[in-house]
């Protein structure tokens, strides 16, 4: 029987990706307006010139992977992986190279439209009110307590704070089954009755059943003709992991 269930942060509970998208795609038009910078306020500026938005999200979110995984790693620190995201983007627009100084900027108002951004999930409230009716809820986040928290806070779930573990606080990132480990004696919890569900099927829901939970892979937009894996159960909502628990 399952006490207890844990979830994934960006990608599961929040929209990390549409935050992320209309931060950065608003920073770039500001930018673009405005190339001697100095306005970093996370707003397209009137008149911002057109560009093409698809390719750069698409180069976004592949710094962005690299960048944060450096991160995760310890080859960089929080701040360093954003000005490296910064300065990536920058060369990449033909901006030309920026100052740390600069990059810090620019990603400061990256920041404020980003956390003006965050959302819930749609499906979010029910499911988190359905599976914690006799269930022990928290969170597995691989980022800084403080910004992963404040982001719980941010879509109506800050009663998940007091039990949130991240990565940025015991050191030992998913897909490490130590933090899963932690997770669960937090909870109070034995792996075995612990359930675990992530938008990522490595690092989330296969790690989470190579540490002795159940993981379960949440497979919001599944590719066409996919079929499910063998070795985790998929859903594609939240809305339907209650009924796999039952």
């Amino acid at each position: 029987m399952i006490e207890a269930v844990l979830f994934d942060l960006d990608g599961t509970l929040l929209d990390h990706d549409a935050a992320a998208e209309a931060a950065v795609l608003a920073g770039v038009a500001a930018e673009l307006a405005e190339p001697s910078g100095h306005r970093p306020d996370g707003e397209p500026a009137p008149g911002a010139p057109e560009f093409d938005q698809d390719e750069v999200l698409r180069f976004w979110r592949r710094v962005e992977r690299t960048e944060y995984d450096r991160y995760l790693a310890g080859e960089l620190t929080v701040q360093e992986q954003r000005r490296a995201r910064a300065v990536a983007l920058a060369a990449h627009l033909g901006l030309g190279p920026w100052s740390a100084e600069r990059a810090d900027a620019w990603f400061a108002g990256y920041l404020r439209c980003y956390r003006a951004s965050w959302r819930a999930y749609p499906d979010v409230p029910d499911a988190v009110r359905e599976l914690g009716a006799g269930r022990r809820l928290g969170v597995i986040t691989n980022g800084e307590g403080a910004i992963q928290r404040s982001k719980l806070h941010a879509i109506g779930l800050g009663a998940l704070a007091p039990h949130t573990t991240a990565s940025g606080e015991c050191g030992r990132p998913k897909p490490d089954p130590a933090i899963f480990h932690l997770a669960c004696r937090t909870l109070g919890t034995d792996p075995a009755r612990t359930a675990y569900v992530g938008d990522r099927l490595d690092l989330d829901a296969r790690a989470a059943t190579a540490a002795g939970l159940l993981g379960i892979w949440l497979d919001r937009t599944p590719a066409p003709g996919a079929e499910p894996p063998a070795d985790v159960p998929r859903v594609r909502s939240l809305a339907e992991v209650a009924a796999l628990l039952a």
